[in-house]
């Protein structure tokens, strides 16, 4: 099952090593899904990441860009051919919903649900990570 994790996500994990984004990101490589990730995905990755509010006391931009290589490797990389723009509320929301679509993901995964409301029109899921691990937890 292929799955987009928003931003969101992983600043959340960044900042709690108890919480269900750290949680999800944990089970990484995941017999049972695969992060879908875009260029543009990936560039907000790192912009926002090394920023640093973001990154965890005594981590280092390159540790963090380090991370997030990492991350990209073990990540679906999904070229985007048809934009949607402009679908959602927040212009910067439509990436992260077309390489959802682009990539047949079933869920955005993300903290921020209403931003991403009409995504169900185009057949993915906005979900924050706790319901993505307990989907997780009824697969075989």
């Amino acid at each position: 099952m292929n799955i987009v994790l928003d931003t969101s996500v992983l600043v959340a994990a960044m900042r709690s090593q108890h919480g269900a984004s750290q949680q999800l990101l944990r089970q990484l490589p995941s017999p049972h899904f695969t992060p879908a990730l875009s260029v543009a995905l990936y560039m907000e990755w790192q912009s926002v990441l090394t920023r640093p509010e973001h990154r965890p006391p005594g981590i280092s931009n390159a540790q963090m860009l380090g991370f997030l290589r990492y991350l990209a490797s073990l990540s679906r990389l999904q070229d985007i051919y048809y934009l949607w723009r402009p679908f959602l509320r927040d212009p910067t929301d439509d990436m992260v919903l077309e390489c959802a679509v682009a990539s047949h993901s079933r869920f955005i995964v993300t903290h921020n649900i209403k931003d991403f409301r009409r995504s169900q029109e185009l057949g993915v899921e906005a979900v924050m990570p706790s319901h993505c691990l307990k989907h997780l937890e009824t697969l075989p």
